[in-house]
């Protein structure tokens, strides 16, 4: 009996060594995963600084992107299951055939896409912009479509001006080095640049832009339910976070300037625009603000084909 102890005591040990770690995970195991797309780590940012990922009933795993192409290409390859994007690129993504629905929406007016110049460029108003080389970032982007819309209020098309559809990483390098005249960009590429190169702005969004931004979802993650609590709790802590940051004034500031890097000063001209958003219903009115987009597009001759954007909303997430 002796003898055998050792033997014994191995396959104990052996024994517990493959049941406490499944009884050790075994909580974790029992929540959702939810895989977030997030443009520049923005979202999480915030969540994280108005204290909104603390109490979670389910797991995140974080994507982080540079733009939302390129978060809607992950959204396409089921890479992720949810991401947030303006409606310009999410109209995109869709005439693309993304299979993806979209679940919650913000408004903030058209705030937050601006058309930069130089500090010291000679160009002052939208009509100085003819024969001038601008950056639209990428094409069918929602600073693409500010830029066509500040140049139709100038009274000038497309063809009176050079668009150079870059990245956003290409057209800060661009701008900064004078490789062209004017910039289209948003959030934190625009307060970087306002900050370090003191960057003017031409014209923002408002009045020519939609102002929304969408949270979409893949068709997949939809079939599961607890997935779609998740989904329908992720967007009500975005919501709270934008809440989070209209009553905190101080507070937004100093996060949004250690999360863009930038003064205080700089992140308290950025807290208009996220403090302008608002929770829109997902409904009908909502998706025929998606195809008005789409339709703009299509005119343009940036996407084809003809689709219901009805189809591709879902508002049975909403909160009641």
């Amino acid at each position: 009996m002796l003898s055998s102890l050792p033997a014994r005591l191995a396959v104990l040990v052996a024994l517990l060594a493959t049941v406490l770690p499944l009884a050790a995970c075994g909580s974790g195991a029992d929540k959702p995963v939810l895989r977030v797309g997030d443009q520049t780590g923005e979202t999480e940012s915030r969540l994280r600084a108005a204290g909104l990922l603390d109490d979670l009933p389910y797991e995140i795993e974080w994507a982080r992107f540079p733009a939302a192409a390129n978060l809607h290409e992950a959204l396409r390859a089921d890479a992720v299951d949810i991401g947030s994007a303006a409606d310009s690129p999410t109209v995109a993504a869709i005439a693309g055939g993304s299979p993806i629905k979209a679940v919650a929406a913000w408004n903030n007016g058209g705030k937050g896409t601006y058309v930069l110049v130089p500090k010291d460029s000679p160009i002052r108003t939208l009509a100085d912009l003819k024969g001038k080389r601008i950056s639209p970032s990428t094409r069918g982007s929602v600073a693409h479509y500010l830029v066509l819309g500040a140049l139709k209020q100038a009274g000038l098309s497309e063809s009176d001006a050079t668009l150079n559809y870059l990245s956003p990483t290409d057209a800060s390098s661009a701008f900064s080095t004078g490789s062209i005249d004017a910039w289209a960009t948003w959030g934190v590429y625009a307060a970087r640049t306002r900050g370090e190169l003191g960057a003017r702005v031409l014209t923002d969004g408002t009045g020519i832009n939609s102002g929304l931004s969408v949270l979409s979802a893949t068709d997949k993650s939809l079939t599961d339910p607890a997935k779609r609590r998740a989904v329908a709790d992720f967007a009500d802590r975005v919501d709270r976070s934008y809440t989070w940051a209209q009553r905190n004034p101080s507070a937004f500031d100093d996060w949004y300037s250690g999360f863009a890097r930038q003064p205080v000063e700089i992140a308290a001209q950025i807290r208009a625009e996220q403090t302008s958003y608002r929770r829109i219903p997902v409904d009908g009115a909502f998706a025929d603000q998606l195809q008005t987009t789409y339709d703009t597009w299509t005119r343009a001759g940036v996407l084809q084909g003809r689709k219901n954007l009805h189809d591709y909303v879902d508002g049975s997430l909403q909160n009641p």
